[in-house]
């Protein structure tokens, strides 16, 4: 039988993979000069939500539970920036920062998630830690998401259940259903 802890490591591994793979998904609908679109002059690009969630999983999960996670080498105020990268550039950045955060996702340890680190010297329980990335990446792959559809409008292709089609996608659901 699973612990609580075996459990809520699965899950969030789960979780973090779904919503990773949201973003994968909405990237390949998307030409190099759409990761540049912004919606008005406060938004952000496709590429500065990129270069931030990037730098912020770098500096939050790599030595998570020795460091700090806010690391001196990082530059948030850069990641704001454009830093003129292509698409194969920002793919890059993209796949480096989940890597980096589900590696240490999937290295814990039941008895890691009671332990203290500390992100901007605020001390944090390992499950707290985790709990705030839950919160804070799929806030990004939701404005990700948002940008890429009002990019592509017409010629988006829907991840998730389409308009109108609740019925049949529960029907479907109904009828995959495992006895």
């Amino acid at each position: 039988m699973d612990t609580i802890g075996a459990v809520f490591l699965q899950s969030a591994i789960k979780r973090v993979k779904y919503y990773k793979q949201l973003g994968d998904s909405s990237f390949h609908q998307l030409e190099e000069k759409d990761f540049y679109f912004q919606p008005n002059r406060t938004s952000n690009s496709l590429a500065v939500i990129i270069q931030h969630m990037s730098g912020n999983m770098l500096s939050r999960w790599t030595n998570f539970l020795l460091e700090d996670g806010e690391k001196n080498w990082r530059n948030r105020d850069i990641e704001f920036e454009d830093q003129h990268h292509s698409k194969d550039q920002l793919l890059a950045l993209w796949e480096k920062g989940w890597n980096c955060f589900l590696g240490t996702l999937e290295s814990l340890k039941e008895l890691d998630l009671l332990q203290t680190i500390y992100i901007r010297s605020e001390p944090l329980i390992v499950v707290d830690a985790i709990n705030r990335q839950l919160a804070h990446y799929p806030y990004q792959v939701g404005q990700i998401i948002y940008i890429a559809k009002i990019v592509k409008d017409q010629q988006w292709k829907s991840l998730s259940i389409e308009k109108n089609k609740s019925n049949d996608y529960n029907a479907m659901m109904v009828k995959n259903a495992k006895p």
